[in-house]
């Protein structure tokens, strides 16, 4: 076992992790916006709440939400051991300079991979302590639908999507996810290998298009239940 713990402790397996780590954190991306889009139907909340509801019991939801949580993590401290060893290494053979020049990602935004992601990680934080956290406490109201008892997630939502201070906060960090996934994205493919003449193009056109299009889509979420719940 100690050839693989020096492999995933070494450069390239750091490198690995967060590539595997990242692409994970990118589907779960598109499925929690599709999830947040709910929040958008005019219902009080109640398509929102049973989505809530059915993601925090189902079993298996369950169980990958741990493995979402060790990902975060995960991702988050080997970004910045890589961040650091490239800040103490100044040559021409650094993987954010090999990747920029791999791929075309613009320079600044791999040399600010580490700020990027400790921002985003702040955003995190603060994200889960104002929903996940209160869920998980049981420090929240509930609804009865058809019956059944759930939790009202929608009640720190609204309370949140309607503080234009939280909203600004809210937009700002998907401009700065945004600019992570532009680089991230890229870098994971070229990292796994994946990176060819003929395919290259077609990821960069697609790491652009979800690095804008998923970011826009939760920053307009906020916007719109302010605009329409003032």
């Amino acid at each position: 076992m100690n050839w693989f713990t020096n492999f995933l402790t070494s450069s390239i397996g750091r490198k690995l992790i967060m590539s595997l780590t990242g692409l994970f954190l990118i589907v779960f991306l598109l499925v929690h916006l599709i999830g947040n889009f709910q929040l958008l139907i005019p219902d009080g909340g109640e398509a929102f709440n049973i989505y809530a509801k059915f993601m925090t019991t189902n079993p298996i939801i369950k169980f990958t939400s741990y493995g979402l949580y060790a990902f975060i993590l995960l991702h988050a401290v080997q970004g910045w051991l890589l961040w650091a060893k490239n800040r103490k290494s100044r040559g021409a053979e650094r993987y954010a300079v090999q990747s920029v020049r791999a791929v075309g990602t613009n320079g600044s935004l791999a040399k600010n991979m580490g700020a990027l992601g400790t921002i985003i990680f702040i955003f995190l934080i603060i994200h889960m302590g104002q929903f996940w956290f209160k869920m998980k406490m049981g420090d929240l109201p509930t609804q009865m639908y058809d019956g059944v008892e759930v939790n009202d997630l929608y009640a720190p939502v609204k309370a949140a999507f309607t503080n234009i201070g939280y909203v600004i906060f809210y937009v700002v960090s998907m401009i700065f996810i945004g600019m992570h996934l532009m680089h991230g994205f890229q870098s994971s493919f070229q990292t796994l290998g994946l990176n060819h003449k003929k395919y290259t193009p077609f990821i960069k056109f697609l790491g652009n298009a979800y690095s804008i299009l998923i970011p826009l889509g939760f920053a307009i979420i906020p916007i719109v239940f302010f605009v329409t719940n003032r």
